[in-house]
């Protein structure tokens, strides 16, 4: 089974690489130890068998950085022990953050990832908690996983109005999606092949992820009786390690309101 993370990059020359040596360091999720049992939904989401191996690739995606993380990625690519679980891929210019997963989303369909998660560079989210976010994939019981930093994990405590404003804009996709999330803009989101490939995305900055919800929300998936279903989306809690603007956060309130009409957008008009 092949899992890929998706990472966009965009001038973090100094946690990159940390971010890197720690997803690295992490080991690959497991296989639940028995089939999932098929429901009345349908056949296990990932498709895992007992004993079955993971083959994890990173796609890191420079998006026109230019404070060293470049170069830096560009050397990795040239690393022979690094060959076969990196991937480096490079925007000519700046195109934003959800460009950039698009661009990994491409390159990891094309050599056929059967899981896809997405993974910051910034080192806000641990790469220790993907074992966690893919669990409810590897076990047969969702299509889609999302990520929440407030359902109890360990999280840095930062900007007041940042939390109301992401409550807001979270019950306001939840009214069109009719899911019950409490943080879509969470930057962990995790799916299967089946779900990926109906991912038709446009955002280039950070409306990327009301965008991913919307289409995750409308996606059908084969149900294995030769018909299809809604996709099962679950939401896991991880850790958040948030960062001032000072030390580098780049959303503004610009992107809050990007995020009202890609909400209104891609719910309305698909």
């Amino acid at each position: 089974m092949r899992l890929a993370v998706l990472i966009p990059v965009f001038n973090e020359r100094d946690l990159a690489p940390v971010m890197l040596e720690r997803l690295l360091a992490a080991p690959t999720p497991a296989i639940p130890p028995v089939e999932p049992p098929a429901t009345a939904a349908g056949p296990a989401a990932a498709r895992a068998l007992p004993g079955e191996s993971i083959e994890r690739t990173i796609y890191l995606v420079d998006d026109g950085s230019t404070d060293g993380t470049r170069a830096w990625l560009e050397s990795l690519a040239q690393r022979d022990d690094l060959h076969a679980r990196v991937r480096v891929l490079l925007h000519p210019t700046n195109r934003g953050k959800g460009a950039a997963v698009r661009t990994a989303l491409a390159a990891a369909l094309d050599e056929r990832a059967d899981l896809l998660l997405i993974h910051d560079a910034d080192l806000e989210y641990d790469p220790a908690d993907h074992a966690k976010v893919l669990a409810p994939l590897l076990d047969g019981r969702a299509d889609a996983v999302i990520g929440t930093r407030f359902l109890g994990e360990t999280h840095r405590v930062l900007y007041y109005w940042h939390s109301k404003a992401n409550r807001f804009i979270t019950g306001l996709s939840n009214i069109f999606t009719n899911l019950n999330l409490t943080d879509i803009e969470c930057c962990l989101k995790a799916f299967t092949r089946d779900v990926a490939l109906q991912l038709r995305l446009r955002e280039d900055r950070f409306g990327i992820e009301p965008e991913l919800v919307a289409r995750i929300a409308r996606a059908r998936v084969p149900d294995g009786a030769g018909r299809t279903r809604r996709a099962r989306v679950y939401e896991v809690a991880v850790s958040y390690a948030g960062r001032t603007y000072a030390e580098g956060k780049k959303i503004n309130w610009r992107d809050g309101f990007s995020a009202l009409r890609c909400i209104l957008r891609y719910n309305l008009l698909g």
